[in-house]
């Protein structure tokens, strides 16, 4: 037997390991006082760094006459650094780790709450060879169901902090520019034509005329531009938070522009915002005498616990859906993002649809083809056929992305053992 002898080539070093994430971040709304003590922040970021799971190896703090500090850690994994501006009521921060042991964003989001930031915009930088992509940003894991859960990565975090009710969150993903809200995922660049249209169009089609829109919720805008696209030349947004309204017309290319939002924050054209809660927007208008024809509700989907502090939970309940029923013209519906249709996600629209069929004569489901979401449209008068009635209507929208009379339809039909469990 004739062997032939290969030259052994010898292994290449294992690259992987020079590779890191760095995080640069500024933390803004900071008490100024606060950011004058280099202890406090010294403090503070040691905090931050071992709840990220890094390593201290020491930390050295400077402060500045008249103001301003700055606090320099030394990490087995590298390094992190807080430059403070008191007079600004904000700081630099930069936090970059080798390896995956330590996280540097758990880092900037800690201490934004050591230091109680009111606002986090931070920045991923991937750095090294070897590093896979999905490291170069950071990952959201979005609660689905019990045991469920979807992973979302953040390739660049626009914007990341606490307004008055939420967490919030704007960054790129494969789905484009993207809006989180408690860690859930609220819209995409790529899908939100079709969440919002598969929200707006039906109600917009059921109710007989449509001159006056109410929207409840709906931070970003789109349900707005779709009812005075179709129309309506008086729109009233409701929002509790104006932070997130203002943050969404700022950072996604969808929905209300700066511009926009400013015209209507001001009430000079058909769309008017209010900063308000819902609840109370409600009974005020309803004593007012105030009336619309399409009244919609769009909100994060239902808290699972009923104990569940959210303040938009009552909003799904049925005293809520009585509270838009009174307001309503003639010939008008009420509209609720209603929960998913799946079979192990399916609790938010078996709920709702009984809640509907509590309050108003007729309901139409649309559960959107194109995307994971069901809504239900209620009308108090009774209609024999409010599918056919709706698609009589189509041409009141001189164009649609992901609607037509098939889709109405197909839509309109709940799932079998959702069907069944609700009969």
């Amino acid at each position: 037997m004739d062997l032939t002898t290969t030259p052994v080539t010898p292994t290449a070093p294992d690259t992987a390991t020079f590779a890191g994430r760095h995080v640069l971040a500024e933390l803004r709304g900071i008490d100024a006082a606060v950011l004058g003590d280099e202890h406090r922040v010294a403090e503070a970021l040691r905090r931050a760094l071992d709840a990220g799971g890094a390593t201290v190896l020491d930390v050295v703090a400077h402060r500045f006459e008249p103001q301003g500090t700055t606090v320099l850690a030394l990490l087995a994994e590298s390094h992190a650094s807080v430059h403070t501006y008191p007079e600004a009521s904000a700081a630099f921060v930069d936090v970059f780790t080798c390896g995956v042991q330590a996280d540097p964003e758990m880092v900037v989001d800690a201490l934004g709450r050591e230091l109680d930031a009111r606002e986090v915009r931070a920045q991923v930088v991937a750095r090294g060879a070897g590093l896979a992509p999905a490291a170069g940003g950071r990952e959201v894991d979005e609660p689905l169901a019990a045991g469920m859960r979807r992973r979302w990565r953040l390739d660049e975090v626009l914007w990341r902090g606490r307004t008055d009710w939420q967490d919030m969150v704007v960054a790129r993903t494969a789905q484009g520019v993207s809006l989180f809200c408690d860690g859930e995922r609220q819209s995409t660049e790529a899908t939100q034509l079709v969440y919002h249209e598969a929200l707006a169009v039906p109600p917009m089609l059921l109710a007989d005329e449509l001159r006056s829109v109410l929207v409840v919720g709906s931070s970003e805008g789109v349900v707005s531009q779709l009812a005075v696209a179709a129309g309506a030349t008086r729109v009233d947004h409701v929002d509790i938070d104006t932070e997130c309204v203002r943050r969404c017309a700022e950072l996604l290319p969808y929905g209300y522009t700066p511009e926009e939002l400013a015209r209507a924050e001001a009430g000079d054209g058909p769309v008017r915002v209010h900063y308000a809660d819902g609840w109370q927007f409600l009974a005020d208008a309803a004593a007012r005498g105030d009336r619309w024809d399409v009244v919609i509700v769009d909100l994060p989907d239902e808290p699972v616990e009923v104990t569940d502090p959210a303040q938009h939970a009552r909003l799904y309940g049925a005293e809520f859906l009585r509270r838009c029923r009174d307001v309503l013209a003639p010939g008008g519906v009420v509209c609720s993002q209603a929960g998913c249709p799946t079979l192990w996600r399916n609790d938010t629209l078996g709920r709702m649809t009984r809640r509907f069929d509590e309050v108003f004569a007729t309901v139409l489901p649309y559960c959107s083809d194109e995307h994971e979401w069901a809504y239900l449209t209620g009308r108090v008068d009774d209609v024999d056929d409010p599918v056919e009635l709706a698609a009589s209507r189509l041409d009141r929208f001189p164009t649609l992305a992901s609607i037509d009379a098939d889709a109405l339809r197909r839509g309109a039909v709940l799932p079998f053992a959702l069907r069944a469990s609700v009969a």
